[in-house]
């Protein structure tokens, strides 16, 4: 069976399933980036009803956004429900800029907080396809083609979820949050060879030749992000500025160190080389009482 046939039935299951336990249609959370465009065309293919989210990180490059909110035009001209999600931190709104402040530690590699409140807060209770793939990252290797997930990667459960794994059920009766991966075992040739077939017009930023979509400094892109802020140098300075007032938090509750203004945070964010290092200057907070 090919991965594209395989996909789709993988998707036509979790829309039984969603329908059932759920009474929803599948929830398909739309990044902008190559792997979620070649799940909207999937779903698409398998002729299945579903729903579209963007979540706002606030910090998506001008390009993102752009090709965002034209990809929902065109979908809801089609009929369908498409919404996009501004980030909520204990009840109200924030931004990347005024949640560094708030957390009172720079986002890395290891306590990736950003993404708990941008992007994983708004897919609760909903059976939801995401284009996550094993050979993204060593992180993301012991992925499944369906999830329950947990408070860590080590309490996640996966199920054999094309051999029809039973132990799904409960999950789904009780609504609880299902992750569905249809691509999960698809490499980046099939991905861009997928999106070259059926003529798909892709975030301009590959184009620009960034070979990832998603936040504009993620420490996740490692060196990339200079060429991401010479690119788009005012996002720089969005974080130094957010930085200079996470030093200022800091000092409130009498944490002085280990940066006495934005320029040394920034500095040493960017090098992000140490990554046990970075939870020992922190032991293991991740701040954000406020």
């Amino acid at each position: 069976m090919d991965l594209e046939h395989k996909a789709i039935e993988r998707l036509q299951e979790a829309a039984r399933l969603s329908e059932f336990y759920y009474q929803a249609p599948l929830l398909l959370t739309y990044s902008g980036g190559k792997d979620s465009e070649v799940c909207l065309e999937l779903c698409r293919r398998a002729r299945v009803p579903f729903e579209a989210i963007h979540n706002l990180t606030t910090a998506d490059a001008p390009e993102t956004i752009y090709h965002v909110k034209k990809t929902f035009r065109r979908l809801e001209l089609e009929g369908i429900r498409c919404e996009i999600l501004s980030p909520v931190y204990k009840g109200r709104p924030v931004s990347m800029w005024t949640l560094i402040p708030l957390k009172r530690v720079p986002p890395t590699r290891r306590m990736r907080y950003c993404c708990a409140v941008a992007k994983e807060g708004s897919n609760r209770n909903r059976c939801v396809v995401l284009g996550v793939r094993k050979y993204e990252s060593t992180a993301r290797a012991d992925s499944g083609v369906a999830e329950l997930p947990g408070q860590n990667r080590g309490s996640k459960v996966l199920f054999d979820f094309d051999n029809g794994d039973e132990r799904i059920i409960a999950p789904c009766q009780m609504k609880a949050t299902i992750k569905i991966h249809p691509i999960v075992d698809w490499s980046d040739c099939d991905v861009w060879q997928f999106l070259q077939d059926a003529q798909i017009q892709v975030n301009p930023c590959y184009a620009m030749g960034f070979r990832r979509v998603g936040c504009v400094g993620c420490p996740m892109a490692g060196k990339n992000r200079y060429a991401e802020f010479r690119q788009w140098p005012k996002f720089e300075n969005l974080y130094r500025k957010a930085f200079g007032r996470m030093v200022d938090a800091r000092r409130l509750i009498g944490k002085d160190g280990p940066w006495q203004n934005a320029d040394e945070v920034f500095r040493w964010w960017m090098e992000d080389k140490n990554l046990d290092g970075q939870l020992d200057i922190f032991g293991g907070e991740v701040g954000g009482d406020a």
